[in-house]
């Protein structure tokens, strides 16, 4: 049976041209075991459609939402104002059931904020939360909050490490996954009075593998599946991994220019740092969920290409195939 998805046709800042293509390539990708329901106005939608080859067979519907909310409105208000947005309309079908995640690539706080007011917080998740994916030497390494709370007491990273561990055993097979904390020094006592407090509380806490606290250095070597932090360093980490991508390029050519290196060579080298700065490219994810929400919620990169929404869509697949939100549900319910 096809897995329907819902997808925001105009969030991001390429949208809807983008969102479309995107669809189209994730349907092909899926081979054709995946639905997709663009959410938006509808003359805009179809005109957009019409325009790709083939579009016309394949499993894609529109559905109509006359507004939007724009990438620099206030959420809370847009939220309030806008009942007929794209990211209403779309929250609003998955909370009937009648698709099995919702995507969008807009207004992050308004996602959010929609999230909440539509499907709710699962209950005893004090805060919702998004993780980063970071490609390490040995696999995924899941990292959360990457920015949704940069204010968090020591509970709420013991329930981060609580739902980044189920996400990673669901969505990337770690049958135990191991959960570090970030942290100045390895050894216990290290850090802030947040981190100490919140060291004690994961050390003593069942259902997760706390196997002590991690350097920022030891992340990309894969020293644990799931990394906690607050947001706030959580989301200078990932900007920080999104420089060093873009920089490293530049850096390589510069350092090429001053090497009698041959062409050959020249092309070698450029085309295995091209290579290993793709696997750590937003776009090879696409986007992470919203943990804690009581429903799959999947938030993409607001500058995302065809290509990052079609990585996006087939998340939101893998996501609503194990139903990832309803298995935070039974574990803190529990």
């Amino acid at each position: 049976m096809a897995i329907r998805i819902a997808v925001d046709a105009m969030g991001g800042d390429n949208a809807p041209e983008a969102v479309v293509a995107g669809a189209i390539r994730a349907i092909s990708q899926a081979e054709h075991a995946l639905e997709i329901v663009l959410v938006g106005p509808e003359d805009t939608l179809n005109e957009v459609v019409a325009a790709q080859e083939d579009a016309a067979d394949l499993p894609l519907m529109i559905q109509h939402a006359p507004e939007v909310i724009g990438m620099g409105e206030a959420p809370t208000a847009a939220v309030k104002s806008k009942r007929r947005s794209s990211i209403h309309i779309g929250l609003t079908a998955h909370k009937r059931g009648d698709v099995g995640a919702f995507v969008s690539a807009g207004n992050t706080g308004a996602i959010m904020a929609a999230s909440l007011f539509l499907l709710g917080r699962i209950e005893g998740v004090l805060r919702p939360s998004v993780p980063n994916i970071y490609p390490t030497i040995k696999g995924e390494c899941v990292a959360l909050d990457a920015g949704t709370n940069v204010d968090c007491k020591p509970e709420h990273l013991v329930q981060f490490a609580r739902m980044g561990s189920i996400y990673s055993r669901r969505i990337f097979g770690n049958t135990k996954p191991t959960v570090g904390l970030l942290n100045i020094g390895e050894e216990p006592g290290k850090g802030n009075e947040q981190v100490k407090a919140a060291f004690n509380l994961l050390d003593d806490t069942d259902g997760i593998h706390f196997v002590g606290n991690v350097e920022g250095r030891e992340v990309m070597h894969h020293a644990v599946d799931v990394v906690v932090c607050d947001g706030f360093v959580g989301n200078v980490m990932l900007k920080f991994g999104e420089g060093l991508v873009t920089a490293y390029p530049i850096m390589v050519k510069q350092e090429l220019a001053k090497m009698d290196a041959s062409p050959e060579a020249q092309k070698a080298i450029k085309e295995v740092i091209t290579a290993v700065t793709k696997r750590c490219h937003y776009e090879e994810y696409g986007g992470t969920p919203l943990l804690g929400v009581g429903g799959n919620v999947l938030i993409g990169h607001g500058s995302s290409s065809p290509r990052a929404f079609e990585r996006l869509i087939l998340a939101a697949a893998a996501v609503a195939a194990e139903d990832l939100a309803e298995t935070i549900t039974d574990v803190f319910v529990a």
